[in-house]
């Protein structure tokens, strides 16, 4: 079982690592000490080394700027701490409830696409029509780990079928940046470099009136128009959970429905 205390002790004091989340934040010194209430003087002697911080303190400036559960113990173990929050595995009977949960969703949602992933993008769950979508693509892409987002954009996986390809590449990397930019994570760092490799080319300016960004993608003879929504779990305690994203996909037009119904054997 995976838990928080088999985490890597940082080689980086937390002071560095605390002034680096104040300014992935854009916040300044003052800022953070007037809202986590203590004195700017104090912060900056943290940030320095000149002071060593609590736990307590440590966890009161991680909330205030919204850092990730995983990262909060990454703080804890530099400062000479052990973590504070667990990390079981998704399919641990610590989860059970919420592995039952995720199902009910995905079984609830078809015959639509819907997926379970983590913070890397990694495929932890699926229900039956993500399987329609993605037969296509090399059996390697879909040998577990299975990245989504890769799978996405492989010339040998889905991208070969997506009729707006730079389109919905543009929409993906970008989303995948702003992750980025908001976590500092060196596997996404790797992941985007990645996923810039591929080719696909940029949007062009089509002058469609659709409200979001649709993919649309050529199966047989159908082109499928979907939107995507994402759904995450509320006032995780636990790592595992924290870092869970549901992805549903609906139909952007009725023709669309329609044929997801078909698959299923059901009228839409």
């Amino acid at each position: 079982m995976s838990v928080a205390s088999t985490h890597y002790r940082p080689h980086r004091p937390v002071g560095d690592l605390l002034r680096e989340w104040r300014q992935r934040r854009r916040i300044s010194q003052l800022d953070l000490a007037i809202e986590a209430d203590i004195s700017a003087r104090h912060l900056s002697f943290v940030e320095t080394g000149r002071s060593r911080p609590t736990s307590a303190m440590i966890l009161r400036l991680t909330e205030h700027l919204d850092v990730p559960l995983r990262d909060r113990n990454t703080l804890l173990l530099a400062g000479g701490y052990a973590p504070a929050y667990p990390e079981h595995p998704l399919d641990g009977p610590e989860l059970a409830s919420v592995r039952g949960a995720l199902r009910n969703v995905l079984s609830g949602h078809e015959p639509y696409p819907a997926l379970v992933v983590n913070r890397w993008w990694e495929l932890l769950d699926c229900n039956t029509p993500v399987g329609v979508l993605t037969e296509p693509a090399a059996p390697d892409l879909l040998a577990p780990p299975v990245n989504v987002l890769r799978l996405s954009l492989h010339p040998e996986g889905m991208a070969p079928h997506i009729v707006n390809l730079a389109e919905w590449r543009a929409h993906l990397l970008a989303r995948l940046r702003r992750q980025l930019a908001a976590t500092g994570d060196a596997r996404l760092a790797e992941l985007y470099a990645e996923l810039k490799g591929y080719p696909g080319g940029e949007p062009e300016e089509t002058g469609r009136a659709d409200v979001v960004v649709p993919l649309r993608y050529r199966l047989g003879d159908t082109e499928l128009a979907l939107f995507s929504m994402t759904a995450v779990i509320g006032t995780p305690m636990d790592v595992t959970i924290e870092e869970l994203a549901i992805e549903s996909f609906y139909p952007a037009d009725e023709g669309t429905a329609r044929v997801l119904w078909a698959f299923r054997g059901e009228p839409g």
